[in-house]
């Protein structure tokens, strides 16, 4: 069973109702879920068998997602802003996001940003705020929803003046509830379904630049760990032969999920990209351009390169033999490092 977090009172900024321990909080908001979403919710479906990967995104009548190669009709794309303080840890729902991206934030932190449209969880979580480099990330996606607590006056602007439908907490309160055992800020989470009902034109999964293969390419060198080091966090990956994934670690501790599931992905991208400072003192990842990439897939790391010439272009990886870097099949989790 996943775990959710718990609701507090309608427009409550003060902790949600607080329980023994996460497994009860998981308990009783399954009850949340099915009850108080509403008859348009849509509630997250268990993750495909990994086993059956081989065959499953290879025939021809059935659809697959462009974000993770795997079994998956077109959907409206909605990005999450996601606190990674270690105070809004564990994370609620981030293994159901077709790609988890990791962002250097003021103070050399984490905060990561998820992307979901294969599957559509109820409280997915905690939501932070967003960045003024979210505009131009997200702009490879079309016009996706962006969930997000808010953001500095400069930001919402540049929201608010771009394609994105940006449905943040302060304009759209009923879209969010607090709960769980976290401490406000690091307490809030999505009514999904009503965020989603926001934004009834957004864009539907489309090609990003992404391939996905079943087997991994030649070369490649064996590697069983990679770190990401943003001065005050850390984000390491492992490779599991037995889960035959790379599992996920923030400051040196396992990336857990509120019902006690790993986290990690079937590839991790290592983006190296310029991060000069915005006007408000936050790292601006630079998304357009080119540069170097690390893909880290089946045990192996992969030196690419990435490009991506306008905002409105998705991401391609090319080996050094020009052919485009095929991804293993399932999430994918791109870091940014600082080139």
């Amino acid at each position: 069973m996943r775990g959710f977090p718990t609701p507090s009172p309608s427009g409550s900024e003060t902790g949600g109702i607080r329980r023994p321990t996460r497994w009860l909080a998981a308990l009783a908001v399954v009850a949340l879920a099915a009850g108080t979403a509403g008859a348009g919710a849509s509630s997250a479906k268990e993750a495909p068998d990994r086993s059956a990967k081989a065959g499953a995104a290879s025939k021809a009548d059935e659809e697959t997602s462009p974000f993770t190669g795997l079994p998956a009709e077109p959907a409206p794309v909605m990005a999450v802003k996601i606190d990674n303080h270690k105070d809004a840890r564990p994370h609620t729902e981030l293994e159901n996001a077709d790609i988890v991206f990791v962002e250097k934030v003021e103070g050399g932190l984490s905060r990561l940003l998820g992307v979901f449209s294969s599957k559509f969880p109820e409280g997915i979580g905690p939501v932070r705020s967003a960045r003024a480099y979210n505009v131009e990330q997200l702009r490879m996606f079309d016009r996706p929803v962006l969930a997000y607590s808010g953001a500095r006056e400069g930001v919402v602007d540049l929201i608010k003046k771009s394609k994105l439908y940006g449905v943040s907490h302060d304009d759209y309160p009923d879209g969010y509830f607090r709960g769980g055992d976290n401490e406000a800020p690091h307490n809030l989470y999505s009514h999904t379904d009503k965020v989603l009902a926001q934004a009834p034109d957004a864009s539907k999964s489309k090609d990003i630049g992404f391939r996905f293969a079943d087997e991994a390419p030649g070369g490649g060198e064996a590697t069983d760990e990679r770190t990401v080091d943003y001065g005050s966090a850390q984000t390491t990956f492992n490779w599991s032969a037995e889960e035959d994934r790379w599992l996920a670690s923030f400051d040196g501790e396992p990336a857990k999920t509120t019902g006690g599931a790993r986290l990690g992905g079937a590839t991790v991208v290592v983006q190296k990209v310029e991060m000069p400072p915005d006007d408000g003192g936050t790292p601006y990842e630079k998304t357009v351009g080119s540069g170097d990439a690390t893909v880290l897939r089946d045990g192996k790391a992969y030196e690419t390169k990435w490009e991506r010439p306008t905002e409105e272009s998705g991401t391609t990886f090319t080996k050094s033999d020009g052919e485009r870097m095929a991804f293993d099949r399932g999430q994918v989790w791109v870091v940014y490092e600082e080139a």
